[in-house]
């Protein structure tokens, strides 16, 4: 290992949603309220010319006893194949990290409101991103359809 890292929480999910319900994320009033221990104000200064960051987050309220390393259904589902974590966006992953592109409906100071994050309330933000389009996929996109299925209610 080249060295060790440390990582502090930057800021904390202020969310409608204080538990982890799987559909309509889009339905929920969120903000990101950074720690000015952390970060100044400054950090965020041009930010509010994107319209879209990604959030990087920890998923705090997972039991590490309850971390999956090998494979299972996603959702429990018995329809849906048996595919190994890392081929899900499960919460109960090895680092149980959390990474979201949403949108950014404003910046107030220190305080960030978005749509689309699905993070529940107090959960800890690690980074924020602006989303730029050239670090989107490049060429076409292909995904299992049982991975469809799942998002159709998500947002």
């Amino acid at each position: 290992m080249a060295g060790s890292f440390d990582m502090r929480p930057i800021g904390r999910v202020e969310s409608t949603r204080d538990e982890a319900i799987d559909d309509d994320w889009d339905a929920v009033s969120t903000a990101i309220v950074l720690d000015g221990s952390q970060v100044g104000p400054d950090a965020v200064a041009g930010l509010d010319e994107f319209s879209h960051i990604e959030v990087v987050y920890v998923f705090d309220r997972v039991d590490p006893a309850g971390v999956q390393t090998g494979a299972r259904r996603p959702r429990g589902n018995p329809e849906w194949p048996l595919v190994g974590i890392l081929a899900q966006r499960a919460k109960n992953r090895p680092n149980r990290i959390g990474v979201t592109r949403c949108e950014l409906a404003g910046v107030d100071g220190l305080r960030l409101r978005v749509r689309g994050l699905d993070a529940i309330d107090g959960t800890p933000v690690l980074d924020i991103k602006p989303y730029l389009e050239e670090f989107g996929p490049r060429g076409p996109v292909r995904q299992p359809e049982w991975s469809r299925e799942l998002m159709r209610g998500y947002w």
